[in-house]
């Protein structure tokens, strides 16, 4: 099935009555959002800004059948303002036993989780807040897989008791004290736990030293040299057993892939096959994206009672592996790790993207396979008329989480910025200077349509405002009729959320089957819920068998019928012999008149849409196209005063 985009046959009728685009600047930023505590007011938000973290180092006892934890955390900052006090947020039921600010005891303050500390410090002065407390995090629900910032549970499958740490997205003031701000990514991070000798201790980095106290307890002694954001700090604690294994990507260094798996006898065969096409998934998604952003150090995974998977920096806590969970949670280190999102309202730049990378795994390694998953997600996107990508109750885990939003349709869109490219090359060189260009930073969904914008030379501002911030679905229906040699269409939109956002304007593919001939794609551009086009010398046409048969766009379809009576819009207005051009065709001058009285526009559109000329006259004008390429061009005329059009085709030889 051969497919044709911007086929020299097709023409946009609608063309005239586009609606203007802005440029990238203008996508909606003037929306509130969140990327800081759900605790905090917004004026102690604003204390917490008066000063920017490098570097976290825990230090704590832990084991694996209980929360209860004690040591110390260490917040290495720099005031960036006058700071008398540095404003933390800690759960209030641990018990602290001491304070000290550049390794001097201070008081301190504690109302609810505000936890305030004086350090007394000019703008630019560095200084290290070291907290030494107790206690048991609280024990309910509050992130949405489950559990709290700390959980300890038994796995009902294998029976190994863990307890591990799950932060997303405002829970880690829940198991160590602080700074829950998205843009403020520490430099480094080390992470020192002691539990009992029969466990291990996971956490982000590298394991550096086991430190064997001889008493039962040893210390596994990580570190991080990477920037990190506060919710990926992890560990998780159980009888664990090392299985690591070496992913081997073209052009990279090795990737050492350490998986820490419950010591059940049973467990590591039963998964080793899905564990070891990790290796696979970071050498695919190396080529995809980039380099794997941390091969410096490790990827890897702990396993833990949890119905799913948490994108835990080079080290994903994951409750079982099966191909697309592993994808996706590899996927994060890329989308949500090294590029963060700036704020919980633009979490698509997490989820979208690592749900993305599902589709990308299947359809380079299980060809075929794709094609269902994203039939499956455009149906459950489908359930509900309604909803955004773009997370507005970002305070509200079951928004920013949503399953059929922030993952099926962040996922699908993005399928369709590639399939609106209509390049590979360029959507994933659009990947790469993404990753490339807020690499260790944070970024929002703005950032990627500029990024994508500025690749393909394609204004996404529309895509963006209807796709993304806007909410809903088209339906299309068409009805076409052929003409002596003309195929005559008209493509209508309806949306499923009209009230928010009436009308989609990306490109859609439609099937055409043609008498003793493959059947042929072709895309066409929709600029409003009514488009017209003609398809000049398309007299072997027989039928129009579908809409975006390649499931590009989420949507559905309404009707295609043929109509008989369908006529072109000029035998509609009975303008058929109001515009003459001649001679036609010729060398690309020509000359055009026309019955219609008074001021006339004309414009002169080549094959890609692009208006060529745009004159005004009354009666006749000679026409210049010598300077044009060679090809069939639509001649449009405009009565200004009756508004009346009439429509021809030129072709340059």
């Amino acid at each position: 099935m051969k497919k044709l985009i911007f086929s020299s046959l097709l023409f946009p009728l609608s063309l005239f009555a586009q609606k203007e685009n802005g440029t990238c600047s203008q996508y909606k930023s003037n929306r509130t959002y969140r990327a800081k505590s759900n605790t905090f007011s917004q004026g102690q938000i604003a204390e917490t800004e008066k000063y920017d973290v490098h570097y976290y180092f825990l230090d704590l006892n832990m084991t694996n059948t209980v929360t209860t934890l004690s040591g110390s955390a260490e917040m290495h900052a720099t005031a960036n303002a006058t700071l008398d006090s540095a404003l933390l947020e800690f759960y209030p039921t641990f018990v602290i036993s001491s304070i000290e600010v550049d390794g001097i005891p201070v008081g301190y303050s504690r109302v609810n989780s505000a936890l305030k500390v004086p350090v007394n410090k000019f703008d630019g002065q560095n200084f290290k807040v070291k907290v030494a407390y107790s206690g048991t995090p609280p024990t309910g629900a509050t992130n949405p897989l489950g559990g709290g910032g700390m959980t300890n549970d038994n796995s009902p499958s294998w029976g190994n008791l863990v307890t591990w740490s799950l932060s997303e997205p405002f829970s880690a003031y829940e198991w160590f004290p602080v700074k829950q701000h998205l843009k403020d990514k520490a430099d480094s991070s080390a992470f020192w736990i002691t539990v009992p000798s029969a466990c291990k201790a996971g956490s982000n980095g590298v394991l550096e030293n086991i430190t064997d106290f001889g008493n039962g307890t040893h210390r596994f002694e990580w570190k991080h040299r990477h920037p990190i954001d506060y919710y990926l700090i992890s560990v998780a604690v159980a009888e664990y057993v090392d299985y690591t294994i070496t992913a081997n990507p073209v052009g990279y260094p090795p990737v050492t892939i350490q998986n820490y798996i419950y010591n059940n006898p049973a467990t590591l065969p039963n998964f080793q096959d899905e564990i070891d096409e990790t290796a696979d998934f970071i050498e695919l998604f190396s080529e995809l994206f980039g380099m794997y952003p941390f091969t410096d150090e490790k990827y890897g995974h702990c396993m833990a009672p949890l119905g799913g998977g948490m994108e835990h920096q080079t080290m994903t806590t994951q409750g079982f592996f099966e191909r697309s969970l592993t994808a996706h949670e590899l996927g994060h280190q890329w989308w949500g790790d090294n590029v963060t999102c700036g704020s919980w309202a633009d979490i698509w730049v997490n989820e979208g993207f690592a749900s993305y990378s599902e589709y990308l795994m299947l359809q380079n390694l299980y060809p075929g396979d794709e094609i269902t998953q994203m039939q499956d997600v455009h149906s459950n996107i489908k359930s509900q008329p309604a909803g955004s990508v773009w997370c507005e109750d970002s305070l509200n885990d079951g928004s920013i989480f949503s399953s059929r939003l922030t993952y099926d349709k962040g996922s699908a869109i993005i399928h369709t910025i590639r399939y609106m490219m209509n390049n590979d090359s360029l959507f994933f060189a659009t990947l790469k200077l993404y990753q490339q260009t807020y690499a260790d930073g944070t970024a929002i969904g703005n950032d990627f349509f500029q990024i994508a914008q500025d690749v393909s030379g394609i204004d996404f501002t529309n895509f963006a405002q209807e796709w993304y911030y806007g909410e809903g679905f088209p339906t299309y229906s068409v009805v076409w009729n052929t003409v002596g040699t003309e195929l005559l269409l008209k493509i209508t939109h309806t949306t499923s959320a009209s009230g928010v956002t009436p009308t989609f304007t990306n490109p859609i593919d439609l099937r055409i089957s043609r008498t003793a001939l493959p059947d042929t794609i072709i895309r066409f551009n929709i600029t409003d819920n009514l488009d017209e086009f003609v398809l000049p010398n398309a007299a072997n046409v027989s039928n129009i068998v579908s809409i975006d048969p390649n499931n590009w766009v989420v949507n559905s379809t309404g009707t295609i019928v043929k109509n008989t009576n369908y006529l072109s819009v000029e035998e509609a207005f009975e303008l058929k012999d109001v515009v003459s051009i001649y001679p036609n065709p010729s060398n690309g001058k020509t000359r055009i008149e026309t019955n219609f009285e008074g001021l006339n526009e004309l414009v002169v559109v080549d094959t890609k849409g692009r208006v060529s000329k745009q004159l005004e006259f009354e009666n006749a004008i000679d026409l210049n196209l010598t300077y044009e390429v060679s090809g069939v061009y639509l001649i449009q005329v405009q009565n200004k005063k009756t508004g009346q059009v009439a429509r021809r085709i030129f072709k340059k030889i």
